[in-house]
């Protein structure tokens, strides 16, 4: 007798019963469920059903002196669904929170760009899209974050590639059953993941003596084809700009397990600046995170304000403070971790007083060589940095 073909819910339901929970996806399960009992409950009671999301923003977190670090306060938003200015909000945070609930269940994860695809579609009976474009839907996935105190990778979301590591560190890849020297991954270097916790990335063998850290790709390359890093006995990366959540990870994670000091080559302008301060502080829009990835001991090793005189560059390496660098820049002076600092304060005045940023790569004007074998190495003999 034949037997009666699988239909696809059955198949799904298969699929899904062959997935082996970990304690940490069975916690997260358990949060997302528990957001969703809240929301039927108060249905069911006739109440008006609300979401409280902690607030991600400047007024809402607190520099703690002692630990050095961006801390969340206790400030929520709530968001309801049956207010109309909040309806499309809440509709999207509980569409974000059920896509997340499938990838647990499944044992599937999905890049943000990949939850946006799964998520958009008209709503029902209307022409309205539920995101309009990933920018929509990105700052919708952090706030199901906070709201339920979970990391994007408990969720089984991850970001994609940016930024890239060579040193002598030796690290086993879980996800692939790959041990990886990356001191052999050739010009390109190793390509830093989304995902570096220790159950996905393992650190097998580190002989380094300090990380360094630099802005962008194009000065990484630089200081890769010189061999920095084999000369002084480091790990080299960089976060092709702002550092993504992974680089920074990786980053406290290397500081705080080999007791790495990590110096910080970043533009001499305000982004420069901030960069440095998320590194180094954690980020105003993810302050819970802070703690598994600032690195309150990390150092401003340049470019510097004082180093258009100091290095004899070329008037052609000034580019012009817009209103938005001024703006951005007394901004960042207040912030309270830098407000109390003299070297910091002095340092932003004389940037305002010169009228002019500079990049990295305006180094290069001296000699194509002169950051990594003049500039970066006498900074660090010198301990010439800013804390």
């Amino acid at each position: 007798m034949a037997k009666r073909p699988r239909k696809a819910s059955d198949k799904k339901k298969a699929d899904t019963e062959k997935v082996v929970l970990t304690d940490r996806d069975k916690k997260t399960l358990r949060d997302l469920l528990g957001l969703a009992d809240r929301i039927v409950n108060d249905a069911q009671k006739k109440r008006d059903p609300y979401l409280e999301i902690p607030t991600r923003a400047l007024s809402n977190v607190r520099y703690n002196k002692t630990r050095r670090r961006i801390e969340m306060g206790s400030n929520k938003n709530r968001r309801e669904l049956f207010n109309l200015s909040q309806a499309k909000s809440y509709m999207q945070t509980v569409l974000v929170a059920s896509g997340c609930k499938q990838l647990i269940e499944q044992g599937k994860t999905l890049s943000l760009r990949g939850l946006y695809y799964k998520l958009k579609r008209d709503v029902e009976g209307t022409k309205e899209p539920t995101f309009v474009d990933q920018g929509e839907c990105d700052p919708v996935i952090e706030d199901v974050e906070v709201g339920l105190n979970s990391l994007r990778e408990e969720l089984h979301l991850y970001a994609s590639n940016r930024g890239n590591l060579a040193g002598p560190l030796v690290l086993f890849d879980h996800a692939t059953g790959d041990e990886i020297d990356c001191a052999r991954m050739g010009s390109a270097g190793y390509s830093i993941p989304s995902i570096v916790e220790n159950d996905v990335i393992e650190f097998k063998k580190c002989t380094a003596k300090f990380i360094l850290h630099v802005e962008k790709d194009t000065v990484w390359r630089r200081f890769a084809e010189d061999k920095f890093w084999q000369k002084h006995n480091c790990i080299l990366t960089h976060g092709n700009g702002q550092p993504p959540r992974g680089v920074r990870r990786i980053l406290s994670r290397l500081h705080h397990e080999y007791k790495l000091p990590v110096y910080c080559l970043l533009d001499n302008d305000p982004w420069g600046y901030y960069i440095y301060s998320v590194i180094k502080q954690g980020s105003i829009n993810l302050a819970f995170e802070s703690q598994r990835m600032a690195i309150p001991d990390a150092k401003f090793l340049g470019l510097r304000s004082k180093d258009y005189e100091r290095c004899e560059l070329s008037p052609s390496v000034k580019i012009s403070l817009s209103d938005t660098d001024i703006k951005r820049a007394k901004q960042i002076a207040s912030y309270p971790w830098f407000e109390h600092k003299k070297a910091w304060q002095k340092e932003i005045q004389q940037m305002l007083k010169n009228g002019f940023k500079m990049e990295v790569e305006s180094l290069i004007s001296k000699d194509i060589t002169y950051v990594t074998e003049q500039y970066t190495p006498a900074r660090l003999e010198e301990g010439d940095w800013l804390d």
